[in-house]
């Protein structure tokens, strides 16, 4: 694997992280991150669509007039949401946890980061590069949703998935934390500590 493929997988995940450093999907990530469960679906979701459509876009980026090259991004990312959504409800496992999200999965369309990649990115490279710029920003995306629905689900409701963590310990549950103000003051303290560490790196 050269240096430049590297840089387009790991890149998106540390130094150039979709919510983090571009503050992007901070909406999505306000409303699912109360349990972990509906993170991690959240978070595969965006990673599958955003990882398709890049790659369709990258196909069809010759054959795309410039004019209607958006109204072709929505209908490829539209196709990919719904095919997503579908498929969470094929499976009896996760058909509960897609109720549970509900419109957010449809709003996958809207998420700044899915059409972004499109743009900045499937639309000058090829289809292979394309796939996993549009996968390594899903992940880094799903990372940051992960890292915060743990802490407010563990904080707020002593839970793990759903299972009981610290009842045992006579934890008394934390209300604001399951809030959605919770989640953005979460959001910050990861930028702030993630930018203290570049600028550690960087000084050194």
């Amino acid at each position: 694997m050269n240096q430049k493929m590297k840089e387009t997988i790991l890149n998106p995940i540390l130094k150039g992280n979709p919510i983090t450093v571009l503050v992007l999907g901070i909406c999505s990530s306000l409303a699912v991150t109360v349990e972990m469960k509906g993170a991690l679906v959240m978070a595969l979701s965006v990673t599958l669509v955003t990882g398709l459509s890049s790659l369709i876009c990258s196909l069809l980026r010759k054959t795309i007039p410039n004019r209607v090259r958006i109204i072709i991004q929505l209908v490829v990312v539209a196709l990919m949401v719904i095919l997503v959504d579908q498929l969470l409800k094929s499976f009896e496992g996760t058909y509960p946890i897609d109720k549970q999200l509900s419109v957010y999965i449809g709003l996958i369309i809207t998420n700044c980061i899915v059409m972004g990649r499109i743009e900045a990115f499937a639309l000058g490279n090829k289809p292979i590069p394309s796939l996993l710029d549009g996968l390594a920003n899903g992940v880094g995306y799903g990372l940051i949703l992960i890292i915060v629905a743990f802490f407010r689900e563990l904080l707020g409701s002593g839970t793990l998935f759903g299972i009981p963590v610290l009842a045992k310990l006579g934890y008394v549950n934390n209300g604001l934390m399951i809030l959605p103000p919770m989640a953005l003051i979460l959001i910050g303290c990861i930028i702030w500590v993630q930018r203290s560490i570049q600028k550690d790196l960087q000084e050194k």
